[in-house]
């Protein structure tokens, strides 16, 4: 059975201003969201985490695999007028927010579409809403998209794509899936990721890199 609401999906127009997007609010079904919060692993380390690095189980795993599924694609496919067939897939899990996530940004150019779900029940915090920009100032806003009940976002990657949030530190549970321009490039976004998280345990003190296009 489903986890998803695809019929508000389907009823959910894209918008074009700034750029192509769209946001559907409880795009996880509600009785589904209370069981996926229940398996979300344990993410010790803050910023995107691999799910092969996690404990991934029950509703958790019966989640990614339906977001890579063939039906959640084509529907992506016919919302964007996008063919993402033979396109690669990169996807990764957050569940801690730091203080200096959140910077605007756009998303690396090997980034075709970007889809985040948002797996938090309640969200009370000012910062931590991603927000649609018309440019790099982030109180320059076309909408604001609360990170809880399921809600869905997916917009098309363009040079003006920019997005952020206000800061925002504690947990903040998100799933982020792309499709990429191809396996190297998506292979490459693995490989800076690990590295960076090694780095980042090696020594927990030195300056933190900003990775803009990694935050969700």
């Amino acid at each position: 059975m489903t986890q998803f609401d695809y019929a508000a999906l389907r009823a959910t127009a894209p918008k074009s201003d700034p750029y192509d997007y769209l946001v559907v609010p409880s795009f996880v079904r509600p009785e589904a969201l209370q069981a996926i919060v229940a398996d979300f692993p344990t993410v010790r380390d803050a910023g995107p985490v691999a799910p092969e690095k996690l404990e991934i189980k029950g509703a958790m795993k019966a989640l990614l695999d339906e977001m890579q599924g063939p039906e959640f694609r084509k529907a992506v496919e016919e919302k964007f007028d996008v063919d993402l067939s033979s396109r690669a897939t990169l996807i990764t899990v957050r569940g801690l927010c730091r203080a200096r996530d959140g910077a605007v940004h756009t998303d690396a150019k090997s980034k075709i579409v970007t889809v985040l779900l948002y797996l938090n029940q309640a969200w009370d915090a000012d910062g931590g809403r991603l927000r649609i920009l018309r440019s790099e100032r982030l109180d320059d806003y076309a909408e604001e998209v609360p990170p809880s009940g399921g809600a869905l976002l997916i917009f098309k990657r363009s040079d003006r794509s920019f997005h952020g949030h206000e800061s925002f530190e504690g947990v903040r549970r998100a799933i982020q899936l792309n499709w990429i321009t191809d396996d190297e490039a998506a292979e490459r976004r693995r490989r800076k990721r690990t590295v960076l998280s090694m780095l980042e345990r090696l020594n927990p003190f030195a300056p933190k890199t900003r990775v803009k296009e990694d935050m969700m």
